[in-house]
This record gives structure tokens, sequence and C-alpha cells, in this order.
């Protein structure tokens, strides 16, 4: 079939659907990089080409006819369908897998881990992303993210999810020169900020266990890495959250302060963009990352 001859300018349809789905003229020129009259110029030519109009003129405002609408839920799909397959096609001879998580997962998690999974495929290139800031899963960027909070997620799927316990926690160090005893005014704390509703403060903590003394941080920092580094040289006491401070444990750099715990409102949950490509490297790092979390 010559599409050519039935197909109307390339051009004009990708304006077009700029036009659309962006609702103006100048935004679309804007997106496309070309001048306001370009794409009134394009849409003319398409009009005249189809015979009738695509859009109702109105001052400051442009309405799409019903053939426009038409025309134009039919090129979003086949534009999708087009964009996914260069994808995939530009992806297939690539064995890269990226992975999205804070930065305390990252380093306290994902990393000590990773030679585990590099071992078992060496094949597959692992690109890690660490940020604070939620990661968009719209941008195509990341392959699987791993995040901390309450599921559903209105831009992912959730594949995996696991609890997590808070404890306090210290170095051995500082447990051997604090007074002995539940927590007190005379210890030192560790606070970590951070805006996200779900992050255990000490003052929950200490409202949990019913504490009835003023208190108030030796140390806040804006990471939680900070925070974890600083009680392991012996500077305080900082709540441990149980999935990211194990290896700590573990390697006996930190202790836990007792034997209280506090379950955690959220979960950790491995999360693929809502419109994921399947390749072999993502496959295989999302069995491993479900394996790990559960390990």
């Amino acid at each position: 079939m010559q599409f050519r001859k039935r197909l109307p300018s390339l051009t004009a349809l990708l304006m077009l659907e700029a036009v659309l789905r962006r609702k103006s003229f100048t935004a679309a020129a804007t997106e496309l990089g070309v001048t306001q009259a370009a794409v009134s110029r394009q849409i003319a030519l398409l009009e005249e080409e189809l015979g009738q109009p695509m859009f109702v003129r109105k001052h400051r405002a442009i309405e799409p006819t019903p053939a426009c609408r038409i025309l134009g839920a039919s090129l979003a799909r086949s534009l999708s369908d087009i964009a996914e397959t260069v994808d995939a096609i530009k992806t297939s001879g690539q064995d890269v897998v990226t992975i999205g998580a804070t930065i305390a997962f990252s380093s306290f998690w994902l990393l000590p881990r990773l030679a585990d999974f590099r071992s078992q495929n060496p094949g597959i290139q692992v690109r890690v992303v660490s940020q604070d800031e939620k990661i968009d899963l719209d941008s195509g960027e990341i392959n699987i993210a791993i995040r901390y909070g309450i599921p559903p997620f209105n831009d992912g799927t959730v594949i995996a999810s696991k609890d997590d316990f808070i404890t306090p926690v210290c170095s051995p160090d500082y447990l051997k020169r604090r007074q002995p005893g539940p927590l007190s005014s005379t210890d030192e704390y560790i606070e970590t900020h951070s805006s996200d509703p779900l992050w255990f403060s000490w003052a929950q903590w200490l409202d949990q266990i019913g504490a009835s003394f003023d208190f108030k941080p030796s140390l806040r920092f804006s990471h939680y890495t900070e925070t974890i580094f600083a009680a392991c040289n012996g500077q305080g006491v900082a709540l441990g959250w149980g999935a990211l401070v194990q290896a700590f444990l573990d390697a006996g750099t930190l202790v836990a302060l007792h034997d209280l715990t506090y379950k955690a409102d959220g979960r950790y949950n491995i999360l693929l963009p809502l419109r994921a490509r399947r390749t072999v490297a993502n496959d295989r790092a999302i069995a491993w990352l479900t394996a790990a979390l559960h390990a």
C-alpha cells in the first residue's frame, strides 16, 4: 500500500496532534520549536487537503471540529505505538536496567546487594538513580523504582511490598557511655528532617512510649544517610529503620538501644511505570529485587 499517496503531510499531522494536545497553536509551536505562523500554515494546508476545517477559531481560543477529534484520536494511538516501537528497537540491543530509589535506600540496602545481582547477570548493565524527591515514572527514564509509601500509586504498578519496623539505634561506644536505662533527656538525639508525612520522627517515637521529658535534637540532618553515619560515629541515638540499618546491626557498628520496636505506617514498594517496557534486563532485575526484598 502506497501510504504517501493516501496520507497528508506527516509534518502537518504531527503539528495537528501537538495543537490538540496543547489546546493552543502557540503552545504547540513552542513545543515543536517552530513559529506559530508555521503551525498555522501547516494546519491550513491540511484543512485544504482534507476539504474541511479542523478547528473553529474563536476569540483567544480554538475548538476542534468532530472530524479533527476523530483524526486526533487516531494520531495519538498511532504515534504512541510508533514511539514505543522505536524505544523497543533502541533498547533491544542494550541490556541496561535503571533503578530509582531514595538516597538512603540506594546507599544502605540496594548498593550492598548489587554485587549479587551482577554476579548472576554479568551481561546486564545497572544504572542507579538516587534522589529523595519523588521519582517521575512518566519520564521514561526509570525502569524500576523502590518507593516508600502506602499503595496504590497513580503513576505505577506495585510488584512487591514489604513492611518495616523502627527502633532506636546507637554505636556500641555510645551505649557504653550513656546512663543505663530507658531514653531520657540526657540522651543525644539525632534527627532527620523530612517533609514526607510518613517519615517517623523522634517526637512521634517518644509520644508512642509515653515519655514525659523535654526533647531537643542534638543534631539534625537533611538526609538519613548522614543521620546514620553520625550514629555510627557515636554522636547520639538515631531512629533505625530496619531495612536500612540491618547491615550496620549485623556488622556491629550499630546496636539496638532496647527491644522496643514500632511498625512503620508505609511499606517499601517495587514499582513499575504504568507503561513499562518488557526487556530481559528489566524482568531479571524485577525478579531479583522481589526475592531480595523478601529475603
